[in-house]
């Protein structure tokens, strides 16, 4: 017979046990570049946008970049277009859902780039445990280092149009 106090604990363990296999590996030291995509109208960027676009890849010269991601929604594919160019990396387009697990699974070590929406850049940005918030507005860039179990850093940049 199982009491209260007996099951609590199972009820808690339970969907926590998915979270962690999901979860950010404790050792991952992933640089994880976080910005929302460039200026539209619609669901195509105008011309400020594509500028931007443009000078993405100057404005993360200082990165050894490995990889690009990004949901399957064209400005975003647009906005990383540029820097997939320039780096010589393909897009690659992965479901925003549990993106922060996928990225430093498969770079643990590495530095990779998201390119996202206002939503899917808050919850990745939590997902990695973050301090402060996601990038929001055109041209911001959030630079995540994981350190381990260390907390968090991160750098603000901006690309302009």
């Amino acid at each position: 017979m199982f009491t209260r106090r007996a099951i609590l604990p199972l009820l808690i363990a339970a969907p926590l046990a998915g979270c962690v296999a999901r979860g950010i590996a404790p050792s991952a030291q992933t640089t994880v570049i976080m910005l929302r995509h460039a200026d539209r109208i619609g669901d195509a960027l105008n011309d400020r946008g594509r500028a931007r676009a443009q000078n993405l890849p100057a404005a993360l010269a200082d990165y050894q970049i490995d990889a690009i991601y990004s949901p399957d929604i064209a400005r975003n594919l647009e906005t990383a277009e540029p820097l997939s160019t320039a780096t010589g990396l393909p897009v690659n387009i992965i479901p925003k859902e549990y993106a922060g697990s996928r990225m430093t699974r498969d770079h643990p070590n590495g530095t990779v780039v998201w390119v996202g929406n206002k939503g899917n850049l808050r919850t990745i940005w939590a997902e990695l445990t973050a301090p402060g918030e996601a990038p929001q507005e055109y041209g911001e860039i959030g630079v995540i280092k994981l350190n381990g179990p260390d907390p968090r850093t991160v750098i603000r940049l901006t690309v302009t149009p």
